[in-house]
């Protein structure tokens, strides 16, 4: 009995739980719902029996009255709607005060267990090394930001923290140190050397790599391999080596954590940017989450060595040859800016071979750079710069992490670009509109760069185009008021202006500042007094020079008479249409209001809510009226027919209007939670 009795409370709470969803209209969770559900159908049955006998349609033992089989019937009926109003009544207001799907469901806390307890280690172990390294003080929002005299030791622990924190940190020091303007001097200086100072995995870990990876062991491969590293970078780690036939390389193996500690890092940082687009303004509108998971996928391509080795054949025509920048022209020197050359055959998913670069990275090489006359370095900084953005004008694949570990300094006087497992891709028509942009900005065209901007950005919803055409002018102007004095925080700037106007920034796109931040930085350690202004407009005029030559203006103009062709040879065709149309008085234009799905969207569902509010306002007068009553027959010796008309009216008004609060509820919720609910 107490089994049939449990059976039948949770077919009952099922029943209410799926007439409670179906009533309120919006899938509110199933949780919440089922447990409400359960203990509405656990006190009804009182409810209804005790009901039943105080109007007289039920005996003290539960039976119905003889006669009066179809007014039990109603009254019990009515009574069960009761129960599922009141339901609906309660979820309402835990939707109001814990809407669907802020608290994870048993299912997905569950499935999502095992990663929570790595989160919880990982961070665990984040502040522990802060607090370890003498670092947990700034932690707090209180902490000081002045440092004064204390910044190196600061500095110091803070590399010494992301050093052993791993991967993911490394790699947000490595960003850090291409900025000084931003974070001090002393903290680029430290943070540089994450670049190189990783410590090395042990000799018999890197060999049992190198044998999985190469399918034998590394002496049938390599005549010699040196055990020490040469480098240590975030992901992996270089050895010095030579080829059976004397070729000098570099062999990059990647960490055997690396892959492990990504993973746990990146679902850290996913869920953080989540967070931060669900509950801020400035979240949202920037739209963390999306940059987040395009930093993701960045740094899981990292992880894959065939991807850098496919970005290396990409990029070798673009940044070899480059081109004569302004000072090579005038100095006579030509500076090469190349990639190395990588061994295909001998690299594969976590081990890259490739040439040996004679040379050391800018980021070391503050002695041969002092020692070089300053045209010598402003001649290496505009060549890279030169290169960079033929890279992103011209073919649209670049690269997008050029901070100064990443740029070599040859000993033969050229420039090597390695690491180039993050490399961004760009289509023709943001290639186009950045050439453009280039070009106003050396014309000093305001204009003409504002419609350049937003040919490669999207527009916000509340973009004043006169605004922003007036704030990047005053920015050209007084950028290129600062020419020849050492001017930067150019593309800082620019960024700054595009967040600022609402403009929504592309993957693409925003891997393109990305890396002409990244570069700023590296072009300074290059040439401190390099005229970043004057640079960029003489390489954008270089790369106009070249676009509008007679022979890339006929390969241009031949692709656009390609792509027309099939709508001019159409063209004939229509145009006949038109006229016949026109003779014949049939010619017409046909304007549709609310063609757009969000506005009809929208004006249906203000007229349903509309809809809804009066049907319960309705429905709650005329019920008032019919329970307060004292005339009407009488179904039975304590129930007046007007009361339980009153009361079933009064029964819809209710279950109305909480479809319409509910309504109103997930209407006012934040955007991003209307998609999230469950």
């Amino acid at each position: 009995m107490p089994l049939l009795t449990a059976v039948s409370v949770l077919l009952n709470a099922l029943l209410l739980g799926l007439v409670s969803r179906r009533l309120l209209g919006v899938p509110v969770g199933w949780v919440r719902t089922l447990v409400l559900s359960v203990i509405l159908a656990s006190a009804g049955l009182a409810v209804m029996s005790d009901v039943g006998t105080r109007l007289g349609v039920l005996t003290d033992a539960n039976e119905v009255v003889p006669g009066h089989e179809a007014l039990a019937a109603a009254t019990l009926s009515l009574i069960l709607a009761w129960g599922i109003a009141l339901g609906l009544g309660v979820l309402v207001i835990l939707e109001a005060l814990v809407p669907t799907g802020t608290v994870p469901s048993v299912t997905r806390f569950l499935r999502d267990l095992p990663a929570r307890r790595r989160r919880t280690r990982r961070y665990s172990r984040i502040v522990a090394l802060a607090v370890r390294h003498g670092l947990g003080g700034f932690l707090s929002s209180r902490a000081r930001t002045d440092l004064g005299d204390q910044a190196p030791q600061v500095a110091r622990s803070l590399r010494e923290a992301m050093t052993e924190a791993g991967v993911t940190y490394v790699k947000l020091g490595q960003m850090i140190a291409t900025r000084p303007d931003l974070v001090g001097e002393a903290f680029a200086r430290e943070l540089s050397q994450l670049q190189s100072e990783v410590p090395a995995e042990p000799w018999e870990v890197v060999r049992a790599t190198l044998t999985t990876e190469l399918g034998r062991a590394p002496e049938e491969v390599f005549a010699q391999i040196e055990q020490t590293p040469l480098a240590g970078a975030s992901v992996g780690q270089v050895h010095r080596a030579r080829l059976t036939d004397g070729s000098p390389v570099v062999v990059k193996v990647q960490r055997s954590d690396a892959r492990a500690q990504v993973r746990d890092d990146l679902d850290i940082v996913l869920r953080l940017a989540s967070w931060l687009d669900r509950v801020t303004d400035w979240g949202h509108s920037l739209d963390v989450r999306t940059l987040a998971e395009g930093f993701a996928a960045s740094l899981s391509e990292e992880l894959d060595y065939r991807t850098e080795l496919a970005n290396m054949r990409a990029l070798t025509t673009t940044a070899t040859g480059a081109g004569s920048s302004r000072e090579e022209r005038a100095t006579g020197q030509e500076v090469t800016v190349r990639v190395p050359t990588a061994y295909e055959q001998w690299s594969g998913a976590r081990v890259l071979v490739m040439e040996e670069v004679q040379g050391r990275p800018v980021s070391r090489a503050r002695h041969d750079l002092d020692r070089m006359p300053d045209r010598q370095r402003a001649v290496l900084a505009e060549a890279l710069l030169g290169s960079v953005l033929r890279q992103v004008v011209e073919t649209g694949v670049f690269h997008a992490d050029l901070h100064a570990g990443n740029v070599f300094l040859g000993d033969d006087g050229s420039l090597v670009l390695i690491d180039l497992g993050s490399v961004g891709r760009l289509d023709t028509a943001a290639r186009a509109g950045i050439g453009c942009l280039l070009l106003a900005v050396d014309r000093g065209d305001s204009i003409a760069a504002t419609d350049a901007l937003l040919e490669v950005l999207d527009r916000g919803p509340h973009l004043d185009d006169h605004r922003l055409e007036r704030e990047l002018g005053t920015l050209i102007t007084r950028a290129a008021s600062l020419a020849g004095t050492g001017s930067g925080g150019l593309f800082a700037d620019l960024l700054s202006l595009v967040v600022r106007h609402g403009l929504s920034v592309p993957p693409q796109v925003a891997a393109v500042f990305r890396s002409l931040g990244a570069l700023e930085g590296t072009l300074r350690q290059i040439d401190p007094g390099l005229d970043l202004v004057g640079a960029s407009r003489a390489a954008g005029r270089d790369l106009a020079r070249d676009r509008f030559a007679p022979e890339a203006l006929r390969a241009t103009l031949e692709e656009e008479l390609a792509r027309m062709l099939p709508m001019l040879q159409r063209l004939p065709r229509r145009v006949d249409a038109l006229a016949q149309s026109l003779q014949r008085g049939e010619l017409s234009v046909n304007v549709r209001l609310l063609a757009d799905a969000r506005d009809r969207s929208f004006v249906t569902g203000l007229i349903q809510q509309l809809t809804v509010t009066l049907l319960a306002a309705a429905c709650a007068i005329a019920g008032i009226m019919l329970v307060t009553s004292d005339t009407g027959p009488a179904l039975a010796p304590d129930l007046p027919l007007y009361t339980l008309l009153g009361a079933t009216l009064f029964l819809f008004a209710f279950v109305l209007a909480a479809r319409a609060l509910v309504l109103v509820f997930r209407h006012t919720a934040p955007p991003d939670r209307e998609h999230r609910r469950s």
